[in-house]
């Protein structure tokens, strides 16, 4: 087996979205900037409820899946069919935008922390165009590993083996075979796993850093993987928790125009005659 490396390191930057939300972009910071077949990456955390409590009102999604994993806080999830997602800590909600949804992402508190990411992952061409669809997942229906070295693994997507024994997560099946798993390790601890040497892989360190064969991945940056079979990373002197994820490329067009994400400029120019229409949820 061949050990991936550290190839390329993306820090992530503070901006805003939705009504003023404050975040850190990491995957996604700018046009382009993609790790197919992942489209952006977004973590949210503060403990000032001035940066979060204006949330994300209604806005349109089509042509890819959004990921939502809460650390901390509670938000709510409402569509325009109907659709309500009531996010609590350890909770996801994995909904598939395909040929429109129109939603709001709207914080439940008044004070505390807000803590979690926003995953998007690109849809095929063959699939931009299908009904939307939401998965909510509660904690209880998120596997958690034991490591023998201490620390603990939760398997949000797809399946990893820890000693001998398959771990499936809630969600597979996808045209994308998305691995997503959060590691939480002692200091000095080790996390190692076999990824298929076609699929993109990247880490994201949120507390503490990790070694990655002889280089260090500073919190809060996109650690790109190198080619191999086989992922391996140690927390450093101090204990480290992060996001590891891994995807199949589809190695198609990528043109995004906000929150559309489509294969020609001529699709992008139809969502967006659709969402000005009504045409886009119907």
């Amino acid at each position: 087996m061949t050990t991936r490396s550290l190839q390329t390191v993306i820090p992530s930057t503070a901006t805003s979205d939705g009504a003023g939300v404050k975040l850190r972009r990491s995957i996604g910071s700018r046009q382009g900037a993609w790790l197919d077949p992942f489209l952006m990456l977004d973590e949210f955390f503060s403990d000032n409820p001035a940066d979060y409590l204006a949330g994300f009102p209604s806005h349109p999604h089509r042509g890819f899946e959004t990921v939502t994993y809460m650390l901390d806080g509670h938000m709510l999830h409402e569509d325009h069919l109907g659709n309500r997602g009531d996010l609590q800590p350890g909770s996801v909600q994995w909904m598939t935008a395909g040929r429109g949804v129109i939603h709001s992402e709207m914080p439940q508190q008044a004070e505390g922390r807000m803590r979690g990411f926003q995953l998007w992952i690109n849809l095929p061409a063959s699939e931009k165009m299908k009904p939307a669809s939401y998965r909510d997942i509660a904690p209880s229906e998120i596997p958690g590993v034991e490591l023998a070295q201490g620390g603990r693994v939760k398997i949000i997507a797809g399946a990893i083996d820890i000693d001998g024994t398959r771990h499936v997560g809630p969600i597979h099946g996808l045209s994308t075979d998305p691995t997503y798993i959060d590691v939480s390790l002692p200091a000095g601890a080790s996390f190692e796993q076999s990824i298929d040497s076609g699929y993109t892989v990247f880490v994201y360190p949120y507390e503490g850093s990790l070694q990655v064969g002889e280089k260090n991945l500073a919190t809060q940056t996109v650690g790109v993987l190198g080619g191999g079979d086989r992922v391996s990373v140690s927390a450093a002197a101090e204990p480290a928790r992060f996001i590891l994820l891994a995807g199949k490329p589809l190695r198609e067009p990528i043109v995004q125009y906000g929150p559309f994400v489509m294969n020609t400029r001529q699709e992008i120019e139809q969502a967006v005659r659709d969402y000005q229409s009504g045409a886009l949820t119907r």
